[in-house]
């Protein structure tokens, strides 16, 4: 019986993706960032919890800030969640020129330095702006772009991200076993493509002043590659306008003895830099800091 309703709720989520995409498909950029703000406002509505892990995480990150000033950027995120989820949705049709037509992109030739170093390139971000819309511009442009993904739990919606990711040309790599092809791509000197911005338990690490657990995977691979640690963010700057910019090399900070913690702390302070610029942009309902919780740091 588990396993029957497992198969019904995969079949329901992916076939009611699959609509909302028919229906997206004949609708205008403005209406659908129409659409998906209405949608956030719904998420902040019904969704208690993720409320509330926001709510703390703001107060917990800007404690000098008022309640409305918290209550007011949480909403935001939401609404920008929203947003930039049916922009994501909406991509089936959309080509090369119909993303360029709406972005600014900056420091392409820093991208292309760090390809030309033919050592392979972490092409790193969090979940901060709009990073699907960056991964789509890279593969329609012919980046070899490969992508570390976290699998939805119900297989139909994988199905259908999934595919929206491919069709462009991106690569997709399951986190679970990620290692061997993670290292095999960056032999070939193609792009890995990778958000570290999730709690994890390998170390606990500065983020807003905080001990945050973070996964010291990425700084483990790139002291075994030598690879390029690419940074890159692509905000939303206005109606359906979009600033994708290739921002500096990110260096191991000196005098860490774990692998991977010297890299992991430098992109903690590069990432917490670039969220204070726009902080409704990042995604604050989640519970980056659970394990520093649980783990009595905070």
């Amino acid at each position: 019986m588990a396993a029957l309703k497992k198969r019904l709720l995969d079949s329901v989520g992916g076939a009611a993706l699959v609509r909302l995409q028919t229906s997206l498909a004949r609708k205008s950029p403005t209406k659908i960032e129409s659409i998906g703000i209405r949608f956030g406002r719904l998420f902040w509505r019904f969704g208690k919890r993720r409320r509330r892990t926001a709510l703390s995480n703001l107060r917990l990150a800007f404690p000098q800030w008022t309640d409305d000033r918290i209550e007011t950027t949480a909403r935001a995120v939401f609404e920008h969640f929203g947003l930039t989820a049916l922009d994501f949705l909406a991509g089936r049709t959309r080509k090369l020129a119909d993303l360029e037509a709406s972005m600014e992109i900056v420091g392409r030739e820093r991208l292309d330095a760090a390809i030309a170093q033919r050592k392979g390139t972490l092409l790193v971000t969090g979940h901060f702006g709009n990073w699907e819309r960056a991964a789509a511009w890279l593969s329609y442009s012919g980046y070899p772009l490969n992508v570390i993904i976290r699998d939805a739990n119900q297989q139909g919606v994988n199905q259908v991200v999934n595919s929206l990711r491919t069709m462009a040309g991106t690569k997709v790599i399951p986190r679970g076993n990620a290692v061997r092809p993670m290292l095999e791509c960056l032999k070939a000197n193609e792009i890995l493509g990778i958000l570290a911005d999730q709690n994890a338990e390998d170390a606990f690490l500065p983020f807003f002043g905080r001990p945050a657990g973070t996964n010291l995977g990425i700084g483990v691979v790139q002291g075994r590659t030598q690879s390029v640690v690419q940074t890159f963010t692509c905000v939303r700057t206005g109606p359906n306008r979009y600033r994708l910019e290739f921002g500096d090399w990110l260096e191991p900070e000196p005098g860490f003895e774990v692998k991977g913690e010297g890299l992991l702390r430098a992109y903690n302070a590069w990432l917490e830099g670039e969220i204070r610029k726009v902080p409704e942009q990042w995604l604050w309902f989640h519970d980056r800091w659970r394990g520093a919780r649980e783990a009595g740091l905070l």
